[in-house]
């Protein structure tokens, strides 16, 4: 099978508001990273987020970290955090810890 990466996006809310209106985090996946910087800053900039998000700097920190992480509040209050993460789907098939059967 074909390894392929896709990019789970996870919008986690944090924060004292959280304990007023809970929320649950919020999973999206994507195939290509462009797309879904695209999708990402779209959803902030319609619901009134300044965008702190650009292409460069999540590459590099998939590359450097595994992960992306931007947080975002108003008046020093968190509200929620957004995580970008590789993830591998169809990866290369192990033994599972599968020892050969003693003879």
């Amino acid at each position: 099978m074909k390894q392929q990466t896709i990019y789970e996006v996870a919008v986690i809310p944090i924060g004292s508001l959280n304990t007023i209106r809970e929320k649950e985090t919020v999973l999206s996946y994507f195939s290509n990273l462009s797309k879904c910087l695209d999708q990402v800053i779209a959803s902030l900039v319609i619901n009134g987020w300044e965008s702190k998000i650009n292409y460069t700097a999540v590459y590099r920190s998939l590359k450097e970290k595994g992960k992306y992480v931007a947080e975002f509040k108003i008046a020093n209050n968190k509200i929620f955090r957004i995580v970008i993460t590789p993830r591998t789907i169809n990866p290369s098939l192990t033994m599972l810890g599968i020892e050969e059967k003693p003879i």
